[in-house]
């Protein structure tokens, strides 16, 4: 393969590359670094690529490679994310007025409920061991194969279904928990207070009738809202949406509060 060609399939992909790892970090400037390193190695290896898997999965090895001893290094959220960050936020009076101020000026600065749904998602995954978060990421929201998982994170396939049965099952069960969407009970109604703040003349009712998720969510199973989160968050791009602007704020916000605690 040729780097121009290389280069041409690259660009079609880091889209969704991107999205992963800011994903897994939940750090923009790391992400942007990532990306970046994956490429140049990429590009330093191209010679060593044989098509024994599809390049995209080659891709995401190697930035698999690059990212995980800084991620084993640093410790895991907690599974009450979002109270810790929501309390840290309420003591900040900077944040708010930054928050704001976006909402205000950027294009990307609206507030979409189906957007927070996404960024819950990706604060709440960080609880889970690493392995765990890589592999659920990656079937779940970027559809990989089981084999090509295995191969990303060097691991049989046996471990990659392990890993996928038990994160799955724990996300599942943070959530039925705690998203008010889902269940009445839920303690979590960021999505619905944070939607107040920002969108103040919005009828919240009517917004969630748009939301698959929210509008089954008396008749569902609990596997059944899970694929249907999933859903939203394969079709959100963190830097390419409406709302990408307020909601990075927000998880650098989240990131700086639960790497200080």
């Amino acid at each position: 393969m040729s780097t121009e060609q290389f280069n041409q399939e690259f660009g079609a992909i880091r889209g969704q590359l991107k999205s992963y790892i800011l994903r897994i970090t939940a750090s923009v400037a790391d992400t942007e670094d990532l990306v970046q390193d994956t490429y140049l190695k990429c590009v330093e290896k191209l010679d060593s690529f044989r098509g024994e898997s599809s390049l995209k999965t080659w891709i995401f090895t190697i930035a698999f490679n690059l990212a995980k001893d800084n991620l084993r290094a640093k410790k895991r959220w907690a599974e009450n994310v979002t109270d810790i960050c929501k309390e840290a936020a309420m003591s900040n009076q900077a944040f708010f007025q930054e928050a704001m101020h976006i909402r205000m000026t950027s294009p990307q600065g609206h507030f979409e409920i189906r957007e927070h749904i996404a960024f819950c998602f990706t604060c709440i995954s960080k609880s889970l061991p690493l392995e765990q978060q890589i592999c659920l990421l990656l079937k779940e929201v970027y559809e990989f194969k089981v084999h090509e998982i295995a191969q990303i994170i060097a691991n049989t396939e046996a471990i990659v279904k392990y890993y996928l049965h038990t994160g799955r099952s724990k996300m599942v069960h943070i959530f039925e928990g705690r998203c008010a969407l889902i269940k009445k009970e839920g303690i979590c109604h960021q999505c619905s207070e944070l939607n107040g703040i920002f969108n103040p003349k919005q009828k919240l009712q009517v917004e969630l009738m748009k939301i698959e998720m929210a509008k089954e969510a008396e008749n569902a199973d609990k596997e059944h809202l899970f694929d249907l989160r999933m859903q939203i968050v394969q079709g959100i791009d963190p830097f390419g949406s409406n709302a990408a602007a307020l909601q990075l704020h927000h998880l650098e916000h989240n990131r700086m509060v639960m790497e200080n605690i």
